[in-house]
């Protein structure tokens, strides 16, 4: 049996902001964010959101859920040098 993977990714939202995630399927995700409710309620006011990039991939989700708070941690510039990384 695979291993399900945790995905951290960033999106650039309409306004010239940074939303980050987790998540099991970043395309499914694109699209929540989007197209419907299940999209955060940050990025619900400010669609459309692009850009996609994986910035991780975790077998746990706990290692996934501690990458995603030192992302958010991060300065936007620092956030931009770390995307920029990837």
């Amino acid at each position: 049996m695979t291993a399900e993977l945790w995905y951290l990714y960033v999106v650039k939202c309409s306004d010239d902001t940074l939303y980050a995630g987790i998540t099991t399927d970043p395309d499914r995700r694109l699209k929540e964010h989007n197209e419907s409710n299940k999209g955060a309620k940050y990025t619900r006011a400010r669609r459309p959101v692009s850009g996609l990039t994986i910035l991780g991939a975790f077998t746990k989700v706990g290692d996934a859920l501690r990458a995603e708070k030192k992302f958010k941690s991060l300065s936007r510039r620092e956030k931009i040098m770390y995307i920029n990384e990837a």
